[in-house]
């Protein structure tokens, strides 16, 4: 088959997994919206206060934002999935039943990093940042602000959760070594460290609550990593 009709064929694959994807965005960003005020309401209970708008279009876009991130999280098994089909036909079968193990766990870890943001990590940030108002000052949040200091602690650290599921899957298609991720460990300590800093508030204890999880799933993935690449080497000189 000539080169350019496989490219077509792949281009064609992937264009039919991005409509799927967009298609079940749309519908959950619906769903979403039939639902919002429910949304809503459970989420600004940490605020403990009425939130303030400053004009008519933004509760618009806070009920856009709440669908949306709503959609985001509904989709992603289906994203995953869509993911698996389309590189399936493209890996041997031993490299197919490793990512069809991961890809449930990827969920999982996404799932556990959001519900640390919001359960944890957000309480925790809000109330230090309300314990430094004094009684001089009248605190008073707008809808806006509230859901985009939510929304920038919850969902980059849902992402960030999967690093281990990722790092053990790419260490058991030979693509990472825990070497490799024992040299790059200061390296990676750093990057961490600005992650960090940029998905949080610019203060000191709320860039540490959110560093320390991260800098210890590292060295859980390295751990996990060396027992998942001394089984590699076994499975292959067995083969050989």
């Amino acid at each position: 088959m000539p080169a350019g009709m496989q490219l077509e064929e792949h281009l064609e694959e992937l264009r039919k997994r991005i409509i799927i994807t967009l298609a079940t965005f749309i519908i959950w960003m619906c769903v979403g919206f039939i639902f919002v005020e429910e949304i809503y309401n459970l989420i600004i209970l940490s605020a403990n206060q009425e939130l303030t708008i400053l004009g008519p279009s933004d509760i618009l876009w806070i009920y856009f934002v709440l669908a949306g991130s709503f959609a985001i999280v509904a989709t992603t098994p289906i994203v995953l999935f869509q993911i698996w089909k389309f590189i399936k036909p493209a890996i041997s079968k031993e490299e197919q039943k490793a990512v069809l193990i991961f890809l449930p766990s990827i969920l999982i870890c996404f799932i556990a990093g959001i519900s640390f943001g919001y359960f944890l990590l957000f309480p925790s940030v809000f109330s230090f940042l309300n314990s430094l108002a004094t009684e001089q000052l009248n605190t008073m949040y707008t809808a806006e602000k509230y859901f985009k200091f939510l929304l920038h602690l919850t969902l980059p650290i849902g992402v960030l959760f999967e690093m281990p599921v990722v790092i053990i899957l790419l260490t058991r298609l030979g693509i990472l070594t825990p070497l490799l991720l024992v040299k790059t460990r200061k390296f990676a300590y750093v990057i961490l460290t600005i992650i960090s800093t940029l998905v949080t508030p610019p203060d000191f204890i709320s860039a540490i609550i959110v560093m320390a999880p991260l800098i210890l799933l590292y060295e859980v993935s390295i751990t996990i990593s060396k027992i998942v690449y001394k089984k590699r080497l076994v499975v292959l000189q067995q083969a050989s």
